[in-house]
């Protein structure tokens, strides 16, 4: 180690390994398995069964939102539930499905991979909690940004269901760790990684001893779109998320196709391995230890980022960015993590025992051609960027939630994080990245342990909204209104028109709630009710509104906040739903 390293090590390395053995403390069954797992998974089986098996009776509904036919442009938020999926993918979809998985095979055979699929569809579930409650408790600024994720539904949620105390202790304990967590997964970790895989892809031995360079163009890049905000990194993330996939996919496909007369065989394998005796503990091992921080926890599912990402969504039903976000394991886990896996059982490369990782999958990549594997390296490069562009949006809403929302922190949080890209591809961080990780996996504890809290909360929330959907109380936004997969900013017609029927729609509920409370037979009060109580709903609020004037009631229409609330209301109140 040179003498920065060796100062790095010197500092970093006793506390990463502390906490990297009290975070992955393993207990012993079926050769080790870390207290972490069982926590993420216990948490992903309990939602899936009490969130009624959304991944399978949902699906259906899932594929309406997704394309925006239930949101409107006009709603409160800055991105389409696409972009914040394409987001949140950005943030997973990486290393893990590569390297990760060829880890988990090579230790743990083919079996491995069966788990991780498993774990995957289970997952499902918690991103879709997450990210409902995401919705659900963010904050939405005058100027129409938004704040959201695990630390804001841990501190409002658990405060409106009578833990105030217990919810601002977890939410800062969140934000701290995923404060460091990030900035080692989603950043020095990546940059190091791309920096390392594109110098040894070229061969330049000038590349391999100066990295920085590397970690200077992407700096720049991601420079150029992180200094932009959430809008700009949804625009890159939506457009550089379906790009790397497709070409990973096809790359695979042809692999797949060159070795037809195998798959059969392979996928056989993969199957019957992960249940024989040998295989149930290689799988077990291969995903839960070897391929625990790359493989089974690719998807991120019970970390939170999911809360963040599809905060950010224009949407005023928290429970259609659940039903987005169940996609994000499906495609991962399911999906990707199942092709690299098939690609390196056809080609049989995982039987030489002599590669893993990157390697391993390169490997299997070079069967096709020699050339080939320069297709996964720049695949892991734009895979590995796009999480620096993805984590950066989750490590400026934490930062923001502990030092102050003002673009001062924003503006110096994204400063520092692509200068962090350039010092981590610059040098090696092997304890860090340890630290960092660790820190990363510790975001599940605070965040598992709100969801179980709120299960009754995004419980009611789901299935409330598919109710009102399959009775027809809650139909598809108008087309010229829907959020889609594409543009999703109002016209300036669009908004006044949304302004105008807010209010009707308002004023409408004002009168039914003055009729409520005249009528002497509407409630029926109780011994107990006291004399004063008008009616269950409350008094009225007429101060907000204003009287139409003589030209008709668009020139009544109250001052409307950009965040789509009418009338001076607070960031706390909820909009009206819209039937």
């Amino acid at each position: 180690m040179n003498g920065i390293d060796a100062a790095i090590e010197a500092i970093f390395g006793p506390i990463a390994t502390f906490l990297s053995d009290v975070v992955f403390y393993e207990v012993d069954v079926f050769g080790g398995i870390p207290i972490i797992v069982v926590w993420l998974m216990a948490a992903a089986i309990f939602l899936t069964v009490w969130l009624r098996f959304q991944p399978i009776t949902g699906m259906k509904h899932s594929i309406n939102v997704i394309r925006g036919k239930f949101t409107a442009k006009t709603d409160p938020g800055e991105v389409s539930s696409f972009q914040a999926l394409a987001t949140e993918l950005s943030g997973t979809v990486g290393l893990g499905n590569i390297a990760g998985v060829a880890v988990a095979i090579s230790w743990g055979g083919p079996g491995a991979a069966l788990w991780i699929a498993i774990f995957g569809f289970f997952a499902m579930s918690v991103k879709m909690a997450e990210a409902t409650l995401g919705v659900m408790f963010r904050k939405v600024n005058p100027d129409g940004t938004t704040e959201g994720g695990p630390m804001h539904y841990l501190r409002e949620g658990m405060a409106q269901i009578g833990f105030k105390t217990t919810g601002r202790v977890l939410a800062v304990m969140y934000a701290i760790f995923a404060l460091v967590g990030v900035f080692g997964a989603g950043n020095l970790f990546q940059a190091n990684q791309v920096a390392m895989i594109v110098s040894g892809a070229t061969g330049s031995e000038f590349l391999q001893s100066n990295g920085w360079l590397i970690g200077v163009v992407m700096a720049i890049f991601a420079g150029l779109v992180i200094l932009g905000g959430v809008k700009s990194i949804a625009r890159w993330t939506s457009a550089l998320t379906p790009a790397m996939a497709v070409l990973y996919t096809l790359c695979v496909l042809l692999i797949l196709v060159m070795n037809i007369t195998q798959v059969p065989a392979a996928f056989g394998l993969i199957v019957t391995s992960a249940f024989t005796a040998g295989g149930v503990e290689g799988g077990v091992i291969g995903v839960a230890v070897i391929g625990i921080q790359r493989a089974l926890f690719s998807n991120a599912a019970g970390v939170g980022s999911a809360g963040m990402a599809h905060s950010a969504s224009k949407t005023k039903e928290p429970a259609t960015e659940g039903f987005t976000a169940m996609w994000e394991p499906l495609v991962d886990s399911i999906g990707i993590c199942m092709l690299t896996a098939l690609a390196i059982v056809v080609t049989g490369v995982y039987t030489t025992g002599s590669e893993d990782g990157v390697a391993l999958t390169a490997s299997a990549f070079a069967t096709v051609a020699s050339w080939f594997p320069i297709l996964l390296t720049v695949a892991v490069a734009l895979f590995g960027f796009s999480t620096v562009l993805a984590y950066e949006y989750y490590g400026e809403l934490n930062a923001m939630y502990l030092f102050g929302s003002n673009n001062g922190v924003k503006m110096g949080f994204r400063v520092i994080w692509v200068l962090a890209v350039i010092v981590g591809a610059a040098i090696s961080l092997d304890s860090v990245v340890a630290f960092s990780d660790a820190m990363f996996f510790l975001m599940s504890i605070p965040n598992l342990l709100g969801i179980y809290f709120l299960a009754r909360t995004v419980r009611l929330e789901i299935l409330r909204h598919k109710y009102r959907v399959n009775v027809g109380a809650l139909t598809e936004v108008p087309p010229e209104l829907q959020v889609g997969m594409g543009s999703h900013e109002p016209t300036e017609e669009q908004v006044r028109t949304e302004r105008e029927r807010t209010y009707t729609e308002e004023m409408r509920l004002e009168e039914l709630h003055r009729k409520l409370a005249e009528d002497p037979g509407f409630p029926v009060r109780a011994d107990h009710h006291d004399e004063t109580l008008s009616s269950p709903m409350g008094d009225p609020d007429h101060e907000r509104w204003t009287a139409p004037a003589a030209d008709g009631p668009a020139d009544a229409v109250p001052e409307t906040a950009a965040d789509g609330t009418v009338g001076g209301a607070s960031d706390g109140d909820v909009p009206p739903a819209r039937s």
